[in-house]
């Protein structure tokens, strides 16, 4: 045999003393140096011993090394030799060994086990080193101790194909794998494993096939989106990936997130890992604004890397809902792209096709026709029911809260109603939805997840949940009232030249501050009173500070978006940036150029088409 034919061997892993053949010439690792020799290590369970008198060149520590086996002792000491080849073509030794789903380790209870996955999380403890671990089955952790707070195993990390030997135990009611021994797979055997978990990923992630909730033209051309974001959701949980999910601040936000935390928690129960898994793999965090903020995603990074660092945590994937369709959001999206985090958005804002190359999915009601009158909670719910349908029959309600809390006159609106007409009427929807416009304000940037629940009657107690709607209903009611009452007196009308009504309001001065409801809210509450004193006719609210303005609109066919795009180009030094809805929206500008900026937004609102409105 020419040496350019000479066969080396690397063996795998879970090869044992029985695999190695004496004569053979295999590839080695340099673990350590005694004065008699030099210590080769054939895999981590395996090692041998290179005479000095058979080293033929200088080498240092981790170094890799061809040695020949020179004989086997019965006590299991390897005698090796170093050998020098100029060429060599190798191969790979793998053992296939008995291994155990991690799904069914609760059944080996008290046994050894030997099971092979991706490492999706390494926590070091003040005790143990705490591998989370995921195969074809599930996920479930495995406990290895060196000594107090010192991590175990170093070389292996997050996204690694490990080996692992042990005993299934229980503790504190979990289930997890003892380790004797964990090995880094490498090489086809770590190809083997990443293959057979990702196809069985894939089957288990694919979502349910079930019906929607109403009849919709809309939401059933979007059902492919959807069901690729529902997917992509259920595969995160199953490879412990979290989800950080970021929602706009409003009712019909809320409503979105919650569907899909219920979801996605129920999810997480049942597919194991530890007792508080939900807390840590799933965060639900408001937005202030209907877009992503350069605020948003500084909080998320730095959360996100902290958990890395800390925790072992695998970055977040992050799902926006009720925001995360406009070129505002880009700048936040850039930031992402940076650290590798996927992005989801299920909104119902207009779309700027520019966004699309930052998402791995986005669903919105504009790609197929459809308008803002889908709102987010209709298909963050629709959404939730693929990621887990058990949640299906709980959350049934919050489409018709969404829809009222966003005003919608999409025809679903009734049909959602009508679907929970034998659970809460209109009026308990839109208490409801008022309540929790009223609490998030006070919030502020916490998600309130469990006093969330009770308003969405999502908690244990159905009496509870009604008077404390009542309660914040009442709050906030007074609260509307005592701002309309400073308010009113103080709003400008003008008749615009397409006969529009144009009704003008500086909530800067002339409303309440710091207090509930907050200027885009005291501008839509002055808008339906005043839709309310004219019926039939079209009417457009500008309520404005300083260096903002939000629109409210009847039988006005505006498009905020392109408004404010043409806005920034026309006037220089403005600053101008926002957008929404088509007739919906805010424009953010700088103090100095207020009234340039307000006079050239009148002037084109003045342009705009009036449609038959909605008589009140």
């Amino acid at each position: 045999m020419s040496p350019a034919n000479v066969t080396v061997y690397r063996l795998s892993p879970a090869c044992d003393i029985s695999d190695v053949e004496v004569g053979t010439i295999y590839v080695g690792r340099v673990q350590g140096f005694a004065t008699f020799g030099t210590f080769v290590q054939l895999t981590d369970r395996l090692k041998g011993l290179v005479h000095k008198s058979n080293v033929r060149t200088n080498h240092e520590e981790g170094d890799e090394i061809l040695v020949r086996v020179k004989q086997v002792r019965p006590n299991g000491n390897i005698d090796l030799e170093e050998v020098i080849l100029p060429s060599y073509e190798e191969q790979s030794v793998i053992k296939k060994v008995t291994t155990t789903r991690l799904a069914d380790l609760g059944s080996r209870i008290g046994r050894p086990v030997t099971v092979v996955g991706e490492i999706a999380q390494v926590k070091q403890t003040s005790g143990p080193t705490i591998f989370t671990l995921v195969d074809d089955s599930g996920t479930e952790n495995a406990a290895a101790f060196v000594e107090a707070g010192v991590r175990a195993y170093p070389e292996a990390n997050l996204g690694d194909m490990v080996q692992v030997n042990g005993q299934a135990m229980q503790r504190n009611s979990q289930v997890q794998v003892e380790v004797s021994s964990l090995t880094v797979l490498a090489g086809p055997e770590a190809d083997e494993v990443r293959a057979r978990i990702e196809e069985a990923l894939e089957r288990r992630a694919e979502p349910a096939e079930i019906p929607l909730l109403v009849e919709s033209d809309v939401m059933t051309l979007l059902r492919p989106q959807m069901r690729e974001v529902a997917k992509a959701i259920r595969k995160a949980v199953f490879v412990s990936q979290p989800i950080l999910l970021r929602h706009h601040a409003d009712a019909d936000g809320i409503c979105s997130a919650v569907a899909i935390e219920q979801a996605v928690v129920s999810l997480i129960r049942e597919s194991g890992g530890d007792f508080d898994a939900d807390y840590f793999l799933f965060k639900r965090a408001p937005s202030k604004a209907p877009f992503y903020e350069i605020e948003d995603i500084t909080r998320d990074l730095d959360f996100a890397t902290k958990d890395l660092a800390r925790y072992g945590q695998k970055m977040p994937l992050v799902l926006l809902t009720d925001n995360g369709s406009t070129e505002e959001d880009e700048p936040a999206m850039k930031q992402a792209r940076v650290f590798g985090l996927k992005l989801i958005v299920v909104d119902h804002h207009h779309p700027d096709a520019l966004i699309d190359q930052y998402l791995v999915a986005h669903v919105n009601p504009y790609h197929v026709g459809g308008d803002y009158g889908i709102t987010a909670g209709m298909l963050g719910t629709e959404i939730a029911r693929l990621i887990n349908p058990a949640v299906g029959d709980a959350i049934r309600h919050l489409p018709a809260v969404a829809a009222v809390g966003d005003r919608s006159e999409a025809p679903e609106r009734q049909r959602f109603l009508d679907l929970v007409a034998d659970r809460y009427s209109e009026d308990e929807c839109k208490a409801m939805a008022l309540a929790l416009d009223f609490e998030q304000f006070w919030l502020r940037f916490n998600d309130g997840r469990e006093i969330v629940k009770e308003i969405l009657d999502l908690g244990p107690d159905h009496e509870r949940h009604e008077k404390f709607v009542g309660l914040l209903v009442e709050g906030a009611n007074q609260m509307i009232a005592d701002q309309l009452e400073a308010t009113m007196p103080h709003v400008q009308e003008r008749l615009l030249e397409n006969g529009a009504h144009l009704f003008l309001l500086d909530v800067e001065i002339h409303a309440h501050k710091f207090t509930f409801p907050p200027p885009g809210k005291t501008s839509g509450e002055v808008h339906d009173r005043l839709c309310k004193a004219n019926p039939g006719a079209a009417v457009v609210t500008i309520g404005f500070g300083p260096d903002f303005a939000v629109l409210r609109s009847r039988g006005v066919l505006m498009n905020i978006p392109r408004m404010v795009r043409e806005l920034r180009t026309e006037i220089t030094g403005g600053g101008v940036s926002g957008g929404g809805h088509l007739v919906v929206g805010s424009i953010k500008f700088v103090e100095g150029m207020r009234e340039a900026v307000i006079e050239a937004l009148i002037a084109k609102i003045a342009q705009a088409e009036l449609a038959t409105p909605k008589l009140e």
